[in-house]
This record gives structure tokens, sequence and C-alpha cells, in this order.
């Protein structure tokens, strides 16, 4: 009949608590800086070298920069959230090709207060590399995140910055 030494069994016990210790720490460092990471609020994206508002040619290209068939809908999600996407075409009616575009999503309140908006690089992209002069193209801004009780009375949509060839 073999022997059990109980000094042996609790030296083993405590390996196997040490290292699930050690297993449960490790996973919940990892997970920390996963979360971390992902929870970090980027910044948005901008053009790098556009023209912008208070610059000349700014006055001059924007005006014919056109987002116009502007639309908006909004879809529930599973996380509890409500999305909203926002839609237009792009009319490029400068006469010259439009090598960078960026844009700015709001949707409004009741008073024409922003709720939430978001800026997006749409020109250039691997569909959407460029722009040619007379040419349009689908432009959409996603928005993520609003509560049911959020005030969502209107959407606009506007050119922030351009680049041209």
């Amino acid at each position: 009949m073999p022997e059990h030494s109980i000094p042996e069994d609790k030296s083993r016990r405590k390996l196997i608590i040490f290292v699930a210790a050690f297993a449960a720490a490790f996973i919940a460092a990892f997970f920390y800086l996963l979360l971390r990471n992902t929870a970090a609020p980027s910044p948005p994206p901008t053009l790098a070298g556009a023209v912008r508002a208070g610059s000349p040619d700014f006055e001059k290209y924007s005006k014919l920069i056109v987002l116009d068939e502007q639309y908006a809908d909004q879809a529930k999600r599973t996380l509890g959230d409500t999305m909203m996407s926002l839609y237009a075409t792009a009319r490029n009616l400068t006469g010259r090709t439009i090598t960078g575009l960026e844009i700015r999503g709001t949707v409004l309140d009741h008073d024409n207060n922003p709720v939430k908006e978001k800026t997006v690089v749409v020109i250039p992209t691997t569909q959407h590399p460029e722009l040619d002069p007379n040419k349009t193209m689908k432009v959409v801004v996603n928005l993520e995140g609003f509560k049911d009780s959020d005030d969502r009375a209107n959407t606009k949509m506007e050119v922030t910055g351009f680049t041209l060839k």
C-alpha cells in the first residue's frame, strides 16, 4: 500500500495555486491592455497639405465641390446604441482633379447644435484614389453611439479640406 506524504500534497497544492494565480493575473493584464488600446479615442483623420477654410483657394474652389442628394438613415445595433449613416453625392465642378477630399458629417438637434460629428477622408482611398473634373462619387459618414434620448433633428455634411492636381 503506497504511503501519501501530506507535506508533498501541500507543496503541490501551493504550486498549483501559484500557477493559477499567475495565469489569471497574466490574462487580466492582457485584456486590460487590449481594452485600453481599443477604447482610447484616436484623433480624427486629416488630409495632409489640404486647402482649408480661410485660404483664398478654399473660398474659390469649395463652392465648386458640391455635396448634393444628402440623406441619412439610422439603425439600432446589438450593442444597444444607434448608428447613423449620412450619405451625399460629391460633384467635382472645379475643372481640376481632386486628389484629396475631407468631409465632416454632423447630426444636429432642434436648436441646430451639434449632437455628434465626425470628419472622414474620402479621397484618396483604394476605391477612389482621385475624382476627375465633372465626375461624381458617393460619400458616406458613419456616426456611432447615439442613445434613444438624443435629439436628432437634422444632418449636415460639408467639405472641410481638399487637395487638387
